[in-house]
Protein backbone atom coordinates (compact mmCIF):
# COMPACT_ATOMS: atom_id res chain seq x y z
CA UNK A 1 0.00 0.00 0.00
CA UNK A 2 1.31 3.43 -0.93
CA UNK A 3 2.11 5.47 2.16
CA UNK A 4 0.80 9.03 2.37
CA UNK A 5 3.05 12.01 1.80
CA UNK A 6 3.01 14.23 4.89
CA UNK A 7 4.04 17.89 4.94
CA UNK A 8 5.62 19.10 8.18
CA UNK A 9 5.50 22.89 8.36
CA UNK A 10 7.72 24.66 10.88
CA UNK A 11 8.08 28.21 12.19
CA UNK A 12 10.98 27.39 14.52
CA UNK A 13 14.13 25.61 13.39
CA UNK A 14 14.34 23.82 16.73
CA UNK A 15 11.04 22.06 16.04
CA UNK A 16 12.33 20.19 12.99
CA UNK A 17 14.41 17.51 14.69
CA UNK A 18 11.99 16.56 17.52
CA UNK A 19 9.10 15.68 15.22
CA UNK A 20 11.31 13.92 12.67
CA UNK A 21 12.89 11.85 15.44
CA UNK A 22 9.45 10.67 16.57
CA UNK A 23 8.56 9.76 13.00
CA UNK A 24 11.80 7.77 12.73
CA UNK A 25 10.96 5.89 15.93
CA UNK A 26 7.20 5.42 15.55
CA UNK A 27 6.41 5.63 11.83
CA UNK A 28 9.63 5.47 9.78
CA UNK A 29 7.80 4.36 6.64
CA UNK A 30 5.92 7.64 6.34
CA UNK A 31 6.99 9.89 3.47
CA UNK A 32 7.82 13.33 4.86
CA UNK A 33 8.61 16.77 3.50
CA UNK A 34 9.79 19.58 5.79
CA UNK A 35 9.00 23.24 5.15
CA UNK A 36 10.70 25.77 7.44
CA UNK A 37 10.05 29.51 7.55
CA UNK A 38 11.63 30.71 10.78
CA UNK A 39 10.76 34.32 9.91
CA UNK A 40 7.16 33.50 10.86
CA UNK A 41 7.99 33.29 14.57
CA UNK A 42 10.42 36.20 14.39
CA UNK A 43 7.90 38.45 12.66
CA UNK A 44 5.13 37.48 15.07
CA UNK A 45 7.30 38.33 18.06
CA UNK A 46 8.55 41.63 16.58
CA UNK A 47 5.41 43.05 15.01
CA UNK A 48 3.12 42.98 18.02
CA UNK A 49 0.06 42.79 15.75
CA UNK A 50 -0.92 39.25 16.65
CA UNK A 51 -2.23 36.82 14.06
CA UNK A 52 -3.50 39.18 11.40
CA UNK A 53 -4.69 38.55 7.85
CA UNK A 54 -1.17 38.88 6.47
CA UNK A 55 0.00 36.02 8.67
CA UNK A 56 -2.99 33.92 7.61
CA UNK A 57 -2.01 34.43 3.97
CA UNK A 58 1.54 33.29 4.64
CA UNK A 59 0.29 30.05 6.18
CA UNK A 60 -2.11 29.49 3.32
CA UNK A 61 0.71 29.99 0.83
CA UNK A 62 2.88 27.39 2.58
CA UNK A 63 -0.01 24.93 2.73
CA UNK A 64 -0.93 25.49 -0.91
CA UNK A 65 2.66 24.74 -1.90
CA UNK A 66 2.69 21.56 0.19
CA UNK A 67 -0.54 20.31 -1.36
CA UNK A 68 0.72 21.16 -4.82
CA UNK A 69 3.70 18.85 -4.26
CA UNK A 70 1.35 15.98 -3.47
CA UNK A 71 1.03 16.21 0.31
CA UNK A 72 -1.96 14.23 1.57
CA UNK A 73 -1.76 15.54 5.13
CA UNK A 74 -0.24 18.55 6.87
CA UNK A 75 1.14 18.67 10.40
CA UNK A 76 2.17 22.06 11.76
CA UNK A 77 4.83 22.15 14.45
CA UNK A 78 4.19 25.77 15.47
CA UNK A 79 1.82 26.00 18.41
CA UNK A 80 1.52 29.80 18.48
CA UNK A 81 -0.44 30.00 15.21
CA UNK A 82 -3.71 28.20 15.92
CA UNK A 83 -6.09 30.53 14.01
CA UNK A 84 -3.78 30.47 10.96
CA UNK A 85 -3.83 26.67 11.01
CA UNK A 86 -7.62 26.77 11.27
CA UNK A 87 -7.66 28.84 8.06
CA UNK A 88 -5.54 26.19 6.33
CA UNK A 89 -7.87 23.44 7.56
CA UNK A 90 -10.86 25.26 6.07
CA UNK A 91 -9.17 25.69 2.70
CA UNK A 92 -7.88 22.11 2.56
CA UNK A 93 -10.81 20.37 4.18
CA UNK A 94 -10.27 17.25 2.08
CA UNK A 95 -7.06 16.23 3.88
CA UNK A 96 -6.02 16.00 7.53
CA UNK A 97 -4.58 19.31 8.77
CA UNK A 98 -3.34 19.00 12.33
CA UNK A 99 -2.25 21.54 14.89
CA UNK A 100 0.80 20.33 16.80
CA UNK A 101 -1.03 20.22 20.12
CA UNK A 102 -4.47 18.79 19.24
CA UNK A 103 -3.77 15.23 20.36
CA UNK A 104 -1.90 16.27 23.50
CA UNK A 105 -4.73 18.56 24.58
CA UNK A 106 -7.28 15.78 24.11
CA UNK A 107 -5.21 13.43 26.26
CA UNK A 108 -4.35 16.03 28.89
CA UNK A 109 -7.93 17.10 29.60
CA UNK A 110 -9.24 13.55 29.72
CA UNK A 111 -8.39 12.83 33.36
CA UNK A 112 -9.50 16.19 34.78
CA UNK A 113 -6.33 17.12 36.60
CA UNK A 114 -5.08 20.69 36.88
CA UNK A 115 -2.76 21.22 33.91
CA UNK A 116 0.37 23.34 33.87
CA UNK A 117 1.20 24.49 30.34
CA UNK A 118 4.81 25.52 29.62
CA UNK A 119 6.14 27.33 26.55
CA UNK A 120 9.47 28.95 25.72
CA UNK A 121 7.93 31.17 22.99
CA UNK A 122 5.69 33.80 24.60
CA UNK A 123 3.09 34.08 21.79
CA UNK A 124 2.27 30.41 22.29
CA UNK A 125 0.81 31.26 25.69
CA UNK A 126 -1.35 33.94 24.10
CA UNK A 127 -3.02 31.66 21.54
CA UNK A 128 -2.86 28.08 22.80
CA UNK A 129 -4.94 28.29 26.03
CA UNK A 130 -8.03 29.07 23.93
CA UNK A 131 -7.68 25.64 22.32
CA UNK A 132 -8.44 23.90 25.63
CA UNK A 133 -12.07 23.30 26.62
CA UNK A 134 -13.40 26.23 28.62
CA UNK A 135 -13.87 24.13 31.75
CA UNK A 136 -10.22 23.02 31.82
CA UNK A 137 -8.28 23.76 35.00
CA UNK A 138 -5.28 25.37 33.30
CA UNK A 139 -2.32 27.43 34.45
CA UNK A 140 0.51 28.69 32.23
CA UNK A 141 4.16 29.54 32.65
CA UNK A 142 6.84 30.92 30.33
CA UNK A 143 10.25 29.25 30.47
CA UNK A 144 11.91 32.61 29.97
CA UNK A 145 15.30 32.38 28.28
CA UNK A 146 14.93 28.71 27.36
CA UNK A 147 14.45 29.34 23.64
CA UNK A 148 17.50 31.60 23.49
CA UNK A 149 19.54 28.95 25.30
CA UNK A 150 18.43 26.29 22.85
CA UNK A 151 19.26 28.53 19.90
CA UNK A 152 22.75 28.92 21.35
CA UNK A 153 23.15 25.17 21.78
CA UNK A 154 23.01 25.33 25.58
CA UNK A 155 20.61 22.42 26.11
CA UNK A 156 21.41 22.13 29.83
CA UNK A 157 20.32 25.72 30.49
CA UNK A 158 17.27 25.21 28.29
CA UNK A 159 16.16 22.16 30.26
CA UNK A 160 16.87 23.89 33.58
CA UNK A 161 14.61 26.81 32.62
CA UNK A 162 11.80 24.42 31.70
CA UNK A 163 12.23 22.56 35.00
CA UNK A 164 12.11 25.89 36.88
CA UNK A 165 8.86 26.79 35.13
CA UNK A 166 7.43 23.38 36.02
CA UNK A 167 8.36 23.89 39.66
CA UNK A 168 6.43 27.16 39.73
CA UNK A 169 3.38 25.43 38.28
CA UNK A 170 3.67 22.57 40.75
CA UNK A 171 3.82 25.07 43.60
CA UNK A 172 0.53 26.56 42.34
CA UNK A 173 -1.20 23.19 42.47
CA UNK A 174 -0.75 21.77 38.96
CA UNK A 175 -0.79 17.99 38.81
CA UNK A 176 0.16 17.47 35.15
CA UNK A 177 2.73 19.27 33.02
CA UNK A 178 2.08 19.81 29.31
CA UNK A 179 5.00 21.02 27.18
CA UNK A 180 3.42 23.22 24.54
CA UNK A 181 6.05 23.20 21.80
CA UNK A 182 7.85 20.51 19.84
CA UNK A 183 11.11 22.32 20.59
CA UNK A 184 10.86 21.85 24.38
CA UNK A 185 9.84 18.20 24.33
CA UNK A 186 13.48 17.32 24.93
CA UNK A 187 13.12 18.64 28.52
CA UNK A 188 10.40 16.13 29.48
CA UNK A 189 12.77 13.57 31.11
CA UNK A 190 14.41 16.31 33.18
CA UNK A 191 11.01 17.56 34.40
CA UNK A 192 9.87 14.05 35.29
CA UNK A 193 13.07 13.35 37.21
CA UNK A 194 13.08 16.66 39.06
CA UNK A 195 9.39 16.80 40.02
CA UNK A 196 8.11 13.24 39.85
CA UNK A 197 5.11 14.48 37.86
CA UNK A 198 3.30 13.31 34.77
CA UNK A 199 4.60 15.17 31.71
CA UNK A 200 3.01 15.24 28.26
CA UNK A 201 4.67 16.36 25.03
CA UNK A 202 3.29 17.21 21.62
CA UNK A 203 5.43 15.23 19.11
CA UNK A 204 4.54 11.71 20.30
CA UNK A 205 0.82 12.38 20.46
CA UNK A 206 0.79 14.25 17.14
CA UNK A 207 2.43 11.43 15.19
CA UNK A 208 0.14 8.82 16.77
CA UNK A 209 -2.95 10.88 15.94
CA UNK A 210 -1.86 11.47 12.36
CA UNK A 211 -1.08 7.81 11.80
CA UNK A 212 -4.49 6.84 13.17
CA UNK A 213 -6.29 9.29 10.87
CA UNK A 214 -4.41 8.10 7.81
CA UNK A 215 -4.59 4.37 8.49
Amino acid sequence: MKLPRIALIHALANAVNPINQVFEEDWPEAVRMNLLDDSLSQDLARAGRGLDEAMNKRFLTLADYAVATGAQAILFSCSAFGPCIDAVARRHAGIPVLKPNEAMIEAAVRDGRRIGLIASFAPTLQSMPAEFPSETKLDTELADGALEALNQGDTARHDAQVVAAARRLQARGCQLIALAQFSIARAAPAVREALGMSVMTTPDSAVAALRKRLS
